[in-house]
């Protein structure tokens, strides 16, 4: 395609070279490494695999033509390579790579999920329900990877939930192509603020909820909130928002008459009451439009319930039909490292839960002490590198719930380990709730499962189905579940 289509319309400055005969054939990169013979290469400032310092390297291996900002130095390149300057590089990022791949997210039926709890659940309930009850191929992005159906499509490993633009819009061509009807997107508040989520031509914006996480990245809780709000700000064309958070009646103002909200404590399109709670699950009442319908999820608690609720609002706003939606919540299979359970041959529960931030950790406990009939050992840590303010809170939650905590690491990235489980220990002593403290994530669990008597529950959380440790730079194979299994013998 050439340069000069992918940039029509959007506001731009030619350097050097000639658009009109400089043909785009490989895709667009930010990261020098993935440059092929043919590539756009985006130079992002700050971007950690690439920027405008390493432009020589991307041209001595093949890029076809390099964007950068305005200001940035002009890169030294041969007189006839076209350079572009844009206002903002990856706000053009998203623009050429969305048309690089024919705009796929227009083909699709596209939801996009954010919140700080819940997406995960969100985004694999709606696929789950959609092929349950009506055979809909879905597409899912997010932060188990990204797969049409069970088809995982392979990609370069990350850590990001919401892939960068030239990846996130590469996903969608492919899951068009592969015949998906839907695409269910997990939207970060990151990848919302650097505007990965542009040009994905949303349809369906739902907004779960929003309490303490991400203060690393944006400081204040009002930052955080006000980048998750862009979802609202032109990149949906319509909302479903729960009602219960007050965050809702932002969303509500700025897309009036374009917002179907859901909720357990407060009136809204989409109701769930008489709920009961157990082990197994939970069973409630879904209300709408004045039926009543009654409903059963295999996952406990009123988060849970909650997310059912935004899944059936964002599927039937779609346009299906909503008795098959609400039969389909009852055979979802179990979602991967969201309340995630199973049994030892001694009769130990163990439940996996990604719960990482103060919110979602007592949520989960204050669930499982409603069911528990013995005790509660929690397995958990908190990330390196991230917003530190919560890790004393945390400790505080686990040891209010728990007879007995065990403190590990969880993803310490840069940081020492036994630093970050100090800042978290005293949390913990103030409940006077006994603890252990292993930084080998392997040993804690071990010797969780070794405590645990044949009807306690142990608790791991904070990974979730991570399939790695994050230690300083490097990815280690790590699992939750796989590892209980191991330890226990499955």
């Amino acid at each position: 395609m050439k340069l000069s289509e992918l940039l029509t319309g959007h506001d731009h400055r030619i350097l050097q070279g000639d658009p009109e005969k400089t043909c785009i054939t490989a895709g667009t990169a930010f990261d020098v490494d993935r440059v092929a013979p043919g590539s756009l290469y985006i130079a992002v400032p700050g971007h950690p695999e690439g920027g405008p310092d390493v432009v020589a390297p991307a041209l001595a291996r093949g890029a076809a033509a390099v964007l950068v900002e305005y200001g940035c130095a002009l890169p030294t390149t041969a007189d006839d390579t076209c350079v572009v300057e844009v206002p903002d590089a990856r706000i053009a990022a998203a623009v050429v790579a969305s048309r690089y791949y024919g705009e796929p997210g227009r083909r699709m039926n596209m939801v996009a999920i954010t919140g700080t709890n819940g997406k995960t659940s969100v985004s694999y309930m709606v696929e789950s329900v959609l092929r349950i009850s009506e055979g809909v191929r879905a597409g899912v992005i997010g932060t188990a990877g990204s797969r049409v159906g069970d088809e995982l499509i392979p990609m370069p490993r990350s850590v990001l939930t919401t892939p960068e633009s030239p990846d996130l819009q590469y996903l969608l061509g492919c899951m068009r192509d592969r015949g998906a009807g839907t695409v269910v997107l997990e939207a970060t508040s990151m990848g919302l603020l650097t505007h990965r989520v542009d040009r994905t031509f949303v349809d369906v914006g739902v907004f779960t909820n929003l309490s303490q996480d991400h203060l690393d990245d944006h400081g204040t809780m009002d930052n955080y909130r006000d980048a998750k709000l862009r979802l609202f700000q032109g990149l949906c064309g319509h909302a479903v928002v729960n009602a219960d958070d007050p965050v809702s009646a932002r969303i509500e103002a700025v897309m009036p008459g374009a917002v179907t909200t859901y909720a357990l404590d407060t009136e809204a399109d989409y109701r769930a009451t008489d709920l009961v709670v157990d082990a197994s699950g939970t069973r409630f009442t879904l209300h709408h439009d004045g039926r009543k319908y009654p409903a059963a999820i295999s996952a406990p608690g009123r988060f849970s319930v909650s997310n059912a609720l935004a899944t059936v609002a964002a599927c039937h706003t779609l346009g299906h039909g909503l008795p098959g939606l609400v039969a389909a919540l009852e055979r979802m299979p179990q979602i991967p490292g969201r309340f995630e359970r199973f049994t030892t041959t001694d009769g130990t529960s163990v439940i996996v839960d990604y719960a990482h931030s103060p919110d979602s950790l007592n949520k989960v406990l204050s669930t499982i002490r409603g069911f528990a009939r013995a005790e509660v050992i929690t397995v958990f840590g908190c990330g390196g590198d991230r917003d530190t303010t919560k890790r004393a809170e945390m400790g505080t939650i686990a040891g209010t719930h728990s007879d007995l905590c065990v403190l590990t690491s969880d993803n310490p990235r840069n940081e020492d380990p036994e630093a970050i489980l100090d800042q978290v220990a005293p949390g913990i002593a103030e409940t006077g709730t006994p603890y252990e403290r292993f930084v080998d994530r392997r040993q804690a669990i071990a010797f969780a499962l070794s405590a645990a008597g044949p009807k306690d529950i142990v608790l791991i959380a904070g990974k979730g189905s991570e399939p790695y440790q994050i230690v300083g730079e490097a990815l280690l194979p790590f699992s939750d579940m796989a590892t209980v299994r191991e330890l226990a013998g499955s």
